[in-house]
């Protein structure tokens, strides 16, 4: 695996362009950067904190409490002139604050909440990745059929991983098994069947330097764990080829005397139907999948997994028609969309608006509305100071009150920080927040208006504010 710490000075002398921070939401852009070295998060274990209780009996906050104690937080100047704001008592969906909560702003990866709520309201969040070998058109062909599942071991397979829970080394040994069986002893040539939700690898409004510099990755239905992008150390440009070789040599050592036919003309040629399968191996749960990459903000897996649910669902592939089925998916569930304009599915692209209550409104569909699936998704997201993006924040002395307590998806783009998730308060109430400044001053940068977000999580999380 090559996601271990790693130092991204370097990158400061790469031009990226608008998106670079959202990809890794702990890196501030190199367009503003504030430190000279940042490092990744480093692997956490699968554990949930202890949080207060929340109960409907628990006192709630009072709109006057709120405005006394959010007063300072919301107009610190390293947030800029541009904050939109709504708290929520989430198990009954009322406001209970809100500052320009119906401005349309640029929501960086908080977009990926709307995404994931979409996939939560019309996927089935169960459902396994299959990878697959069938034998192919002619006696003497093998197809490695992709299904979508874009971190499959180069070796033995995870069953407790969700990166690298499906192993090229266990498909190989299956089908060397299933060839044995069937007295199969002779030369075989081997090819990707990669028609499998097929669509454009990038978005046409993602900056292709982004991509360069390990911000983000194309968008492929097959790839190797441990070739997720970092910042300063790209992702394989062909995921495919670099798969298919991989498993090629798997079937050599498993004892199966193959050559690998990698040329992409033959990708989009599906596999016969009907063909006899040879072996397949499972990915961790698509819920699991989302949860991961909302996780670590990675805009490339959130795609792919919207895609996949999007192409279940009889939409298009393009990222425009997934980016309209996310939309018609949240009209669906009752989301007034008024003000939001989505160019892609991971907030990464310049241009993209959308007001803080509709983040807030699609956070109460997974609490008191109807896409419950997003309830797991919701209690999934970054732990303050301890997991994700939200590893190595809320760590001052005037924040950590929220430490082990609130959980965030974070969205950082240059000029724009935000963070939306859920808190619970001193007293035991359970709360949504959404915050958004998209004119962060270059004076403060990235972490100022980190550490002014956090403050206002932590004062939610600390106060009574009744």
């Amino acid at each position: 695996m090559r996601r271990t710490l790693i130092a991204v000075t370097a990158v400061a002398a790469l031009a990226v362009g608008y998106g670079v921070a959202d990809a890794y939401d702990q890196v501030p852009g190199v367009l503003t950067i504030d430190e000279a070295v940042t490092q990744e998060a480093p692997a956490q274990p699968k554990t949930t904190p202890v949080l207060p209780a929340a109960s409907t009996d628990a006192p709630l906050p009072s709109r006057p409490g709120l405005t006394t104690a959010l007063a300072d937080d919301v107009t610190h100047p390293a947030l800029g002139q541009r904050v939109g704001v709504v708290v929520r008592d989430a198990l009954t969906g009322d406001v209970l604050y809100a500052r320009g909560e119906d401005r349309p702003q640029t929501p960086a990866s908080t977009a990926k909440l709307l995404t994931a709520a979409a996939v939560s309201e019309r996927a089935d969040l169960s459902k396994a990745m299959t990878t697959s070998v069938v034998s192919g058109e002619q006696p003497d062909e093998l197809v490695l059929v992709a299904s979508g599942d874009t971190m499959l071991a180069p070796g033995k397979g995870d069953p407790t991983a969700v990166e690298g829970r499906a192993g090229l080394t266990d498909l190989a040994e299956e089908v060397a098994e299933s060839l044995a069986a069937k007295g199969e002893d002779g030369r075989l040539s081997l090819r990707l069947d990669a028609t499998y939700a097929a669509g454009e690898r990038y978005a046409p409004t993602w900056e292709m330097a982004d991509v360069a510099a390990g911000y983000t990755q194309g968008v492929a239905m097959i790839g190797l764990a441990g070739d997720r992008p970092l910042p300063g150390d790209a992702s394989p440009k062909v995921p495919e080829r670099k798969t298919l070789k991989t498993f090629g040599a798997a079937l050599k050592k498993a004892g199966v005397d193959v050559t690998v036919d990698d040329s992409s003309r033959t990708w989009r040629t599906p596999a016969p139907e009907g063909a006899d399968e040879l072996g397949a191996v499972e990915s961790a749960p698509l819920g699991d999948v989302l949860a991961l990459a909302l996780d670590e903000s990675d805009n490339a897996l959130t795609e792919n997994v919207a895609r996949q649910a999007a192409v279940a669902d009889g939409a298009g592939s393009s990222f425009a028609e997934v980016s309209a089925w996310v939309e018609q998916s949240l009209k669906g569930a009752g989301v007034d969309l008024t003000g939001v304009e989505l160019k892609d599915n991971s907030g990464l692209s310049n241009g993209q608006l959308v007001p803080a209550r509709v983040i807030s409104d699609v956070m109460q569909l997974g609490i008191t509305g109807s896409a419950q699936s997003m309830t797991t998704i919701l209690g999934e997201l970054p732990v303050a100071g301890l997991t994700g993006t939200l590893h190595d924040r809320f760590h001052e002395a005037d924040s950590k009150s929220a430490a082990g307590i609130a959980r965030a998806k974070t969205g950082t783009l240059t000029g724009t920080s935000a963070l939306a998730g859920t808190t619970t308060t001193t007293d035991g109430r359970l709360l949504t927040y959404v915050i958004l400044a998209d004119r962060v001053p270059s004076t403060t940068g990235t972490l100022g208006a980190r550490a002014a977000l956090d403050r206002v999580v932590a004062d939610l999380t600390s106060c009574g504010c009744r």
